[in-house]
């Protein structure tokens, strides 16, 4: 297993869309869950949403309604798609795969979400 590799961030208006990708290694079967993480500058790190390998989905409640987390198994990537996006959703948004054996995270390197008022 190697770092995940995330793409899809950049500027966009409020209101609009983007939509992040994050390829994993390895053979879906191995993995457990895979989500995405968001930091802003001054703020905690927060778990926007994660989905489990029998496709349970957890979003944060800043993001419920706007955001959706799907996979891609024959692919193995996990994808966020962002809509009416706002002011405060910018950050640096991480992806993490989580395997079952051996049970490890891997994190993508983070990429740039800035939303323009």
């Amino acid at each position: 297993q190697v770092q995940p590799v995330e793409s899809g961030g950049g500027l966009v208006q409020a209101g609009g869309s983007l939509r992040l990708s994050c390829a994993a290694s390895g053979s879906m079967l191995n993995i457990n869950a895979m989500g995405w993480y968001r930091q802003a500058p001054g703020k905690q790190r927060e778990l926007v949403a994660h989905i489990t390998s029998s496709g349970t989905t957890t979003y944060a409640d800043s993001v419920k309604g706007r955001f959706t987390i799907s996979t891609d198994n024959a692919e193995n990537t996990v994808f966020l798609q962002m809509s009416s996006l706002k002011v405060e959703d910018t950050a640096v948004y991480s992806c993490y795969v989580t395997y079952r054996l051996p049970s490890r995270s891997y994190w993508g390197q983070g990429t740039q979400v800035t939303v323009s008022s």
